[in-house]
């Protein structure tokens, strides 16, 4: 059963340098936020401003100053826990559609019978029935990214860290995958943290949003989505509540942005 007021993320006093040959860099500064079992949360603001780097020290990918706490122990690296979509798809080129879904859960040792079923679905989800056989080689980007989506889905991971997952899809096949996630967390309640340019996307995914400052990076406000989800996406994105929140995230990420605009 989820506790949803029980911390399952904290970022505590989060910093990233990167070096650079005019110098150090630093994206991030004293980054907090928590997340607690079963929320959506996604982080959105200008480009630069650190939300894919705070993501891979979430997961585990990079190293930063401060602490990232997952279920009360402090993470030290990659981990099952973590099912991670990367902007760039990154597939095993050796392996057709089917088997790269299929990967993570050998290596988990489903059970044969179950492992197909749950391809076989995820397939259908993705809109690449027929492909199953097809490599890497012979997809489009998008399709890629789908085939990436699926793999991570597959696993069925406690978390969901998403970086721009959509980005490289078209408008129809994006709004399928923005569907077919908002079910999954529904039903499952998995704790997802979403990054994206993306506003609407945000407000039709999240319960909870998050504005990056400008570079250095940290979270200067919060905006709750309170929705009515039982609602269509056609009658949702024309509701009153639904526009109202994303004027007021994109009027503060427009904010951001002209700040880093002066920054240049």
């Amino acid at each position: 059963m989820l506790d949803l007021d029980r911390p399952k993320i904290e970022i505590r006093g989060v910093s990233k340098t990167y070096a650079s040959e005019r110098g150090p860099v630093l994206a991030l500064r004293g980054t907090d936020l928590t997340v607690n079992e079963g929320e959506f949360v996604s982080i959105v603001g200008p480009s630069g401003c650190g939300k894919s780097t705070l993501l891979y020290v979430v997961g585990g990918f990079l190293a930063a100053d401060g602490d990232v706490i997952i279920d009360g122990s402090p993470v030290q690296g990659p981990g099952t826990d973590r099912g991670v979509v990367f902007q760039e798809y990154a597939l095993f080129p050796w392996l057709t559609v089917h088997d790269n879904i299929r990967y993570g859960l050998e290596r988990q040792r489903v059970a044969a019978s179950e492992r197909d079923k749950i391809v076989d679905r995820l397939v259908n989800v993705i809109g690449l029935s027929g492909f199953e056989n097809r490599y890497p080689r012979e997809l489009s980007g998008g399709m890629k990214q789908r085939v990436a989506i699926a793999r991570t889905l597959a696993c069925d991971p406690a978390i969901l860290l998403l970086d721009e997952p959509f980005g490289a899809l078209d408008a129809q096949t994006r709004e399928i995958m923005q569907d077919e996630l908002l079910r999954i967390w529904l039903e499952t309640r998995k704790t997802v943290l979403l990054v994206t340019h993306d506003v609407t996307e945000a407000v039709y995914l999240s319960n909870r949003i998050c504005v990056m400052s400008a570079r250095p990076g940290q979270i200067i406000e919060e905006f709750v989505v309170a929705l009515d989800r039982s609602c269509s996406r056609e009658e949702l994105v024309i509701s009153e509540p639904f526009n109202s929140t994303r004027n007021k995230v994109w009027l503060s990420v427009r904010r951001q942005a002209l700040a880093a605009g002066k920054q240049e």
